[in-house]
């Protein structure tokens, strides 16, 4: 490592409690400039220009250190079993080789997680964690439940390569084999002695994959050679991009929801399946909720005036005739849509669309309008697409 390198860590503080991922020295070679904690670990969170980020995302491709999605790692003889409980979502035809977005819920419904479930064996999985302690609860959950399961984390660390030549880039370093994935499917894969899982998923409503190394010593060598081979074809070192995931309605666990969430409230009854005949810790909870209806929803907001400057970081109340009527939980300027966009948790009788409110930002207030979400692409057409 370079004096200068050397520099930015002991600025960062880097300690024994919160980790350094494997990609954490080459990020800094990269360029990364800010970084924050998330389940412990350090993340890259700004290469010096969020919004030329952005339009690196959307018109050619990134490479973002994601290993602080943890893996909570299931397995044993009631794994299966297990699993399903953990979560809200029918994983009764979720097959070897499938990934889906689930919901970790507690027994009184609120959320605790929304992973990724990756289905590795028909009595293994990964649960690709957001920002919360999903092994403890994992663990405390398995000590009275009368299951045969054993409970990890493993040592598996997880690189994001995003945008529209995200394809072209797998193929080169990988072979055709993980860049024929279908949406939602991964496979394993030998590279040069390197154990990876590669999957179709990703946090940017782009097409895109994950990559996750089974060998934390190798995160350099990973790293290097993506942006070797990548390079060439449009590829540059990034981090997720707040303008994108907000442009998608997507939710950010511990911003845009919490433990004192259900699911209900914030739009995503899909992924509750109340009529499914296995158990789930929540499963009375939210079957009472369903029927008592929710005082709030989630919404999509436009902001006037003009463009923002970074994100919020805080929440914004929001009031109408100098009512508090609800809380911005994420806002943002996207510059592709010139508009001032949001996420927002209101009450109920003001959800509808086209509902005009004020958002008392710090030191300001603007008008504000509820609106459809997403802002953009609403079928998710460009991820899913072949």
């Amino acid at each position: 490592m370079s004096s200068d390198e050397t520099v930015l860590v002991n600025r960062l503080s880097f300690g024994t409690q919160i980790r350094k991922s494997p990609y954490t020295d080459p990020a800094l070679r990269w360029g990364a400039v800010e970084f924050s904690v998330y389940n412990h670990m350090y993340i890259a969170r700004d290469f010096g220009d969020r919004v030329q980020n952005f339009w690196n995302l959307v018109n050619e491709a990134i490479l973002c250190d994601v290993a602080v999605e943890r893996q909570v790692e299931i397995t044993g003889p009631d794994a299966a079993r297990f699993t399903q409980y953990l979560n809200c979502r029918d994983l009764s035809k979720c097959e070897v080789g499938q990934c889906k977005y689930v919901l970790i819920t507690d027994q009184h419904g609120g959320i605790i997680n929304d992973p990724i479930l990756l289905k590795l064996g028909e009595n293994h999985f990964w649960l690709s964690i957001a920002d919360s302690d999903v092994l403890l609860w994992a663990r405390g959950l398995a000590v009275n439940s009368g299951m045969d399961v054993q409970i990890d984390e493993p040592d598996v660390s997880p690189l994001q390569l995003q945008g529209p030549k995200s394809r072209d880039i797998l193929r080169a370093a990988f072979g055709d084999a993980p860049a024929e994935l279908k949406y939602y499917r991964f496979m394993e894969l030998d590279w040069d002695g390197v154990p990876l899982v590669i999957s179709r998923t990703g946090w940017s409503s782009e097409l895109g994959y994950e990559i996750y190394l089974r060998d934390g010593s190798r995160g350099d060598d990973l790293w290097e050679h993506l942006m070797k081979v990548g390079q060439p074809l449009g590829l540059h070192p990034g981090h997720t991009s707040g303008i994108r995931r907000i442009e998608a309605g997507m939710l950010s666990y511990q911003a845009d929801m919490t433990l004192q969430n259900n699911p209900f409230e914030l739009g995503m009854d899909r992924l509750v399946d109340l009529e499914m005949e296995a158990d789930f810790v929540s499963k009375a909870a939210l079957t009472r909720i369903k029927k008592e209806g929710v005082s709030q929803l989630f919404v999509g907001l436009e902001i006037d005036g003009k463009p923002f400057v970074g994100a919020n970081e805080e929440y914004w109340p929001l009031t109408r005739d100098d009512q508090r009527i609800g809380t911005v939980t994420s806002a943002i300027h996207s510059p592709r849509l010139e508009k001032n966009i949001a996420l927002a948790m209101v009450a109920r009788e003001y959800a509808d669309i086209g509902t005009r409110a004020v958002v008392n930002m710090v030191g300001e207030s603007r008008n504000c309008e509820v609106v459809p979400k997403p802002f953009f692409d609403p079928n998710k057409s460009i991820a899913s697409s072949t």
